[in-house]
């Protein structure tokens, strides 16, 4: 397929979905900000730069999906691009082999997964589709950055497509251990289309390491030179740049804020409610990775354990609503649910009630006047590729007085570890320990710890996230023609 020559120098973005979905309401299709973690970490990137977003639109018909976006291209530098799915495709491709096979098997969940065969089929079909889209507005010089475990295989079709640009892979979910993914019956396939990129980029270094053991024990016949923290590897006559970039947030933007009165006057609103107990705060979707079971059963630990604590702090548990089409979902969402009702039945009386429980999106500013007012943030995931929550939770702690309690299995604990209380989120009585050792923290080490974390989000925000995998990416070419 020919490339678009004119749209040279672009950046082209392509992840499963756009910033905006289209949903089928009462009246109609309406468009809404799209949910997730990679929309929020990218959103503040494409404020910043031109080019193009291409992604799955959401519902709606062809045309009527086309002139809503042409509305909101018309008020943004960044233009959107839909790739239209059918309800097959979507349920083969997303709900099947990207939330049923790729989600569970790289958070090391593998008993969770369903290998279907039709599910890599409808994978293969609908990444083919993505690169089709992106080789229409590729040119030479442009930058194609593909986002997520979605969409592996991109790479590989836009290059069979004749695109010759520079291509970046960016991985936002963690890499598993050889052992587990061993597990994938497509294994090959995917390592050897990922090598299609110019560069791909991991979360951590952990995730890097476990990339580069899958890809000696699966493809012996990649070549790898190590150079500092980068690697340089040698498959069927391209060289591919390996790395870890761990992403940020745009700090400016929740600091700011957070100094805003309008909050400032709902965080003294939020306190006030609690009547002087410590709030501790919980910030999720709705998955099993994020450890949401075992946070409540530490919570119910910590009550059993320090009675002294009852009506001394209360938690306020948002879950964000996520996949509830997919049985495992639903079935998580009644699990958390019984957990809070056992817990507010068993501690709570009439004047105080251990758990409040909110299941639904929160918008930005009384999500950040609740990262304010916080005593605690309980970020336990069991498993994560980084965690923005705990990033957000340090940029809105304007006056430095709250503790972030972090799973040490979350990417950002590598970079939050100089100010974090860091936990294992299986055992109950530690999360209990250090709830216990967070409400007790004396006010000078409260603010010692977050003035550290702070500075560290601050400095390594999500334009430097960019800018350093952009800046990869547009020397990869150079190294390249030398190896060759």
């Amino acid at each position: 397929m020919k490339t678009n020559k004119g749209n040279t120098g672009k950046m082209i973005l392509v992840s499963n979905r756009l910033p905006t979905t289209v949903e089928t309401g009462p009246d109609g299709p309406v468009m809404k900000p799209s949910s997730g973690g990679l929309v929020t970490a990218l959103k503040p990137v494409f404020k910043a730069r031109k080019g193009y977003w291409i992604g799955w639109p959401g519902e709606g018909h062809g045309d009527e999906i086309d002139e809503m976006l042409a509305g909101s291209n018309a008020d943004s530098a960044c233009q959107l691009i839909p790739v239209a799915l059918t309800p097959g495709e979507r349920k083969g491709f997303y709900t099947g082999f990207s939330n049923e096979i790729v989600w569970p098997l790289f958070h090391d969940l593998q008993a969770r997964c369903n290998f279907d065969p039709s599910y890599w089929k409808a994978y293969v079909s609908v990444n083919r589709k993505f690169a089709e889209v992106t080789a229409r507005v590729a040119g030479n010089d442009s930058v194609v950055w593909v986002h997520d475990y979605h969409l592996m295989l991109v790479g590989e079709f836009l290059r069979g497509d004749g695109v010759r640009c520079r291509l970046g892979f960016f991985l936002h979910i963690p890499f598993p251990p050889v052992d587990i993914f061993e597990k994938l019956p497509w294994r090959t396939q995917i390592l050897r289309a990922l090598f299609r990129f110019d560069v791909i980029g991991f979360q951590t270094p952990r995730d890097q390491r476990n990339f580069l053991s899958c890809v000696r024990r699966f493809l012996p016949d990649v070549e790898m030179q190590r150079a500092d923290e980068e690697v340089r590897a040698h498959c069927n006559g391209r060289v591919t740049l390996i790395r870890s970039f761990p992403i940020g947030i745009d700090f400016d933007e929740f600091n700011t804020h957070a100094q805003q009165p309008e909050i400032a006057a709902r965080v003294a609103e939020i306190r006030g409610d609690m009547r002087g107990r410590q709030v501790i705060l919980g910030v999720d979707r709705l998955d099993y990775t994020k450890g949401l079971p075992e946070r409540l059963r530490a919570f119910q630990h910590l009550f059993a354990t320090y009675k002294n604590l009852r009506r001394q702090v209360s938690l306020v548990q948002i879950v964000v609503p996520s996949r509830e089409n997919i049985p495992k979902y639903r079935e998580l969402k009644v699990e958390t649910e019984t957990l809070i009702s056992q817990i507010n039945g068993q501690f709570g009386d009439p004047g105080w009630m251990p758990i409040h429980y909110i299941h639904r999106s929160v918008d930005r500013p009384e999500l950040i006047a609740l990262y304010s007012a916080a005593d605690i943030a309980l970020i336990t995931p069991i498993k994560d590729g980084m965690n923005l929550v705990a990033k957000e939770f340090c940029a809105s702690q304007v006056d430095e007085h709250g503790v972030l309690i972090l799973s040490e299995f979350a990417g950002s604990a590598e970079q939050l570890n100089n100010g974090a209380v860091l936990v294992n989120p299986y055992d109950f009585g530690a999360v209990a320990e250090a709830l216990h050792l967070a409400f007790r923290m004396a006010p000078a080490e409260r603010k010692q710890r977050m003035r550290k974390m702070r500075r560290r989000v601050r400095n390594a925000n999500v334009f430097r996230w960019c800018d350093d995998f952009c800046s990869c990416l547009e020397n990869s070419q150079g190294k390249a023609a030398k190896a060759a």
